[in-house]
C-alpha cells in the first residue's frame, strides 16, 4: 500500500508530469516571470469555469481578502460580520484593516454561517458580511444575499475551500460559489482543490467598476504606470504559478469527482454509527470536499488522532481555536458571545485524508482502522 497522505500531491503530479514540466520549461525560456503570458490565460479560462465577468489574479487568499475589503473602501470601526468557525485568514484580514469582526455562529449540519445569526448581529455600524464556503460545502447564500439586500451590505464570499462546487437557488438556477456575492475570493494554496506549487489567489466580480479597483489596489493603487489613484499593494500571481494553474483546472472537474467518490467510501463505511456523523450535504449545495470531517460524539478525539498516527495515517483537526478566542483580538475590546455550536464543534471535528489520489485499499485501512478504535 502507496503511504497514506492528507492531500498527495506528488502523485497528482505524476500523472499531469509531462504537461506541467513543459509548461515550466515554457516559462523559464520566454523568462517572463511576472505577468507573462499564461497569467492572462488562466485568467480568461478561469472566468469562464466559474461564469464571471472578471477574474483578478492575485500572491495568496489572504491577499485576495485584503484587497476585496480595500477596494469597497471600509473604514477603522466598520463591522464586518464572520464566522468564527473558519481559518484565521478570513477574520485576520479585518483586524489588519482595522476594522471590527463580529463572530457569529455557524449551522451545525454545514459548518457554514448561520443566516438567523447574521441576521441578529446587524447593526447600524455594519458595512459587510464574509461567508466561508468551509470544507467545500457552501453557505447558505440565498438567505444571506436576501438579509444583504435588505440591509444593502456588501457580500465578500471566502470561496478558498470551495471552489467549483454549484449553489443551487430555490428557482432551480445554480451558480459557482464565489460569484454569487458583491465579490469572491479564492487560493491556490498547494492542498487546495485547484492549488498550484507555491502561492497564489484570485479575486472574482461581476461589478465592473469593482473588478478595475481591485485590480489598482492590487498593482500598487495605479491603473497607469507611476500614477497612483488609490493606497494599494503589490500582489502578484507569477507566471509560473499560472501555467500550472491553466493545466489543472482542466482537471478541476475531476479532481472534484474523485474527492466525491473518495467521500461516498467514507460515508458508506460510517453509515449509521452512533458516534459518527457524516458530512452533511445540503439540498442547495454540491459537495467538492476539501475536507472530509467528521463529528464525534462520547469519543476521545486526541486517543483517535494518536491511534490513526501510530498506523500511519494522518489526520487533522480544522479549527482547534475559533477566532473568538484567538487572543490576537483581545486589543478589539470585542464584547464576549455565546456561540455554543462553534464551541461544541471544536472540541468534535476531525478531518480524514482525501485527495485525489486514494484508492480502495487506502480507505479500507483508513475507515477500518477509525472503526476498530471507536468500537472498542
Amino acid at each position: 500500500m502507496r503511504p497514506i497522505q492528507m492531500v498527495d500531491l506528488k502523485t497528482q503530479y505524476q500523472k499531469i508530469k509531462t504537461e506541467i514540466d513543459t509548461a515550466v520549461i515554457d516559462v523559464l525560456e520566454s523568462t517572463a516571470f511576472i505577468n507573462g503570458k499564461p497569467v492572462q490565460q488562466f485568467t480568461d479560462n478561469l472566468a469562464t469555469y466559474l461564469d464571471v465577468k472578471h477574474v483578478i489574479p492575485c500572491a495568496n487568499g489572504t491577499d485576495a481578502l485584503q484587497i476585496a475589503m480595500m477596494a469597497l473602501d471600509l473604514q477603522p470601526g466598520d463591522e464586518v460580520i464572520t464566522p468564527s468557525f473558519t481559518y484565521i485568514a478570513t477574520t485576520e484580514v479585518v483586524a489588519l484593516l482595522r476594522l471590527k469582526p463580529v463572530f457569529v455562529e455557524v449551522d451545525a449540519k454545514t459548518f457554514c454561517m448561520d443566516p438567523d445569526a447574521l441576521r441578529k448581529a446587524i447593526t447600524p455600524k455594519t458595512k459587510a458580511i464574509v461567508p466561508v464556503h468551509l470544507y467545500g460545502h457552501a453557505a447558505n447564500m440565498e438567505a444571506i444575499m436576501q438579509i444583504a439586500d435588505e440591509h444593502r451590505l456588501y457580500v465578500i464570499e471566502d470561496n478558498a475551500q470551495a471552489i467549483g462546487a454549484d449553489y443551487t437557488f430555490s428557482d432551480g438556477t445554480k451558480k459557482k460559489t464565489g460569484t454569487i456575492g458583491t465579490i469572491g475570493t479564492t487560493s491556490f494554496f498547494p492542498s487546495k482543490n485547484l492549488g498550484c506549487y507555491g502561492d497564489g489567489g484570485a479575486i472574482f466580480t461581476n461589478d465592473d467598476a469593482l473588478a478595475a479597483k481591485m485590480k489598482m489596489v492590487a498593482n500598487h493603487g495605479q491603473s497607469k504606470r507611476y500614477y497612483h489613484d488609490v493606497v494599494g499593494c503589490n500582489s502578484r500571481l507569477d507566471t509560473v504559478q499560472a501555467a500550472i494553474l491553466n493545466i489543472k483546472l482542466r482537471e478541476l472537474d475531476n479532481y472534484i469527482a474523485a474527492r466525491r467518490e473518495a467521500a461516498d467510501y467514507y460515508d458508506n463505511a460510517f453509515a449509521n454509527h452512533p458516534k459518527i456523523t457524516t458530512p452533511h450535504r445540503a439540498a442547495y449545495s454540491s459537495h467538492v470536499f476539501h475536507q472530509y470531517t467528521l463529528i464525534l460524539d462520547d469519543v476521545n478525539r486526541n486517543g483517535l488522532n494518536e491511534h490513526l498516527a501510530a498506523k500511519q495515517i494522518p489526520s487533522m483537526i480544522y479549527y482547534p481555536v475559533p477566532g473568538h478566542k484567538q487572543k490576537m483580538f483581545d486589543s478589539f475590546n470585542l464584547p464576549n458571545v455565546d456561540l455554543s455550536t462553534t464551541d461544541w464543534l471544536t472540541e468534535r471535528v476531525i478531518s480524514l485524508p482525501i485527495h485525489t489520489e486514494l484508492d480502495e485499499e487506502q480507505l479500507t485501512y483508513i475507515t477500518s482502522s477509525v472503526l476498530d478504535y471507536i468500537n472498542q
